[in-house]
C-alpha cells in the first residue's frame, strides 16, 4: 500500500469515527423520541382496546336481548298451537328463526371482539413491560454517560493540576534555593564584616601599647609571684 491509498485509508477512518461520534451524542436524544413514540402509540391502543370492549359488551347486551326475544316468542308459539292457530304459529316461528340468526351473528360478534380485545391487550401488556424495560436502560446509560462524563472532567483537571502542581513546587524549589543563597551571602558578609572590624581593633591597641598578649617575663613573674605566697 502506497502512502496516497494509506492517507485516504486513515481519512476514511476519521471520517466513520466522526460519523459514529455524532451518532452517539444523539444517540440518548433519540432513544427518548423513539420512548415517546412508543408511550403514544400505546396510548392509541388503550383508545382501540376501550373501543373493541365497548362493541363487546354491546354484541353480549343484543344476544342477551335476543334470546329473550327468543324466549318469549317461543311462549307465544306454544299459545298459539294451543289454540289452534296454526298460521299464527307458523308467522311467530318465522320471527323466532330470524331472531337465532342475528343471536348467532351476535354472539359471533362479540366472540371476534372478546378475541381480538384479549389480544390487544396481551400486546399492550408486552409493549408496556418493553418500554419499561427501555426506560430503565435509558437511565441507567444517562446516570453511566454523567458519572464518566464527571470522571472525564476530573481526570482533565487532575492531569492539569499534576503539571501545574510540579511547575509550581520547581518554582518554589528554585524560590527555596535563592533564599539560601542569600541567607548564605549575608552571613558571610557579616562574619569578614566582624573579622575586619576585630582586625582594626587589635592594629589600634598595638599601636597605642595596649596589649592582651601576654610575654614570656610576665609568665615568668606570675610564677614567681606564687612560690613566695606559699
Amino acid at each position: 500500500m502506497n502512502i496516497w491509498s494509506k492517507m485516504i485509508t486513515a481519512l476514511r477512518g476519521g471520517v466513520n469515527e466522526a460519523g459514529e461520534a455524532i451518532v452517539d451524542a444523539q444517540a440518548l436524544r433519540i432513544l427518548d423520541q423513539e420512548i415517546r413514540d412508543a408511550s403514544e402509540e400505546l396510548n392509541k391502543s388503550k383508545d382501540g382496546l376501550a373501543s373493541l370492549i365497548a362493541q363487546q359488551k354491546l354484541a353480549e347486551e343484543r344476544a342477551s336481548s335476543l334470546k329473550a326475544d327468543i324466549k318469549k316468542h317461543e311462549g307465544f308459539i306454544e299459545s298459539a298451537l294451543e289454540k289452534g292457530d296454526e298460521s299464527l304459529a307458523v308467522e311467530i316461528a318465522e320471527r323466532v328463526a330470524n331472531f337465532e340468526d342475528r343471536l348467532e351473528a351476535e354472539s359471533e360478534a362479540g366472540k371476534q371482539y372478546k378475541s381480538q380485545a384479549d389480544a390487544l391487550r396481551d400486546s399492550m401488556k408486552n409493549a408496556e413491560h418493553q418500554i419499561k424495560q427501555l426506560k430503565q436502560q435509558t437511565e441507567t446509560i444517562k446516570a453511566t454517560e454523567a458519572v464518566q462524563r464527571a470522571q472525564r472532567v476530573v481526570a482533565e483537571r487532575h492531569n492539569g493540576s499534576n503539571s501545574k502542581l510540579r511547575t509550581a513546587l520547581d518554582s518554589l524549589e528554585r524560590i527555596q534555593e535563592k533564599q539560601k543563597l542569600n541567607a548564605a551571602k549575608m552571613s558571610a558578609a557579616a562574619e569578614m564584616a566582624e573579622e575586619s572590624s576585630n582586625s582594626s581593633l587589635d592594629q589600634k591597641l598595638r599601636d597605642a601599647g595596649i596589649t592582651s598578649e601576654n610575654s614570656a617575663d610576665q609568665v615568668l613573674q606570675r610564677i614567681k609571684a606564687k612560690q613566695k605566697k606559699k
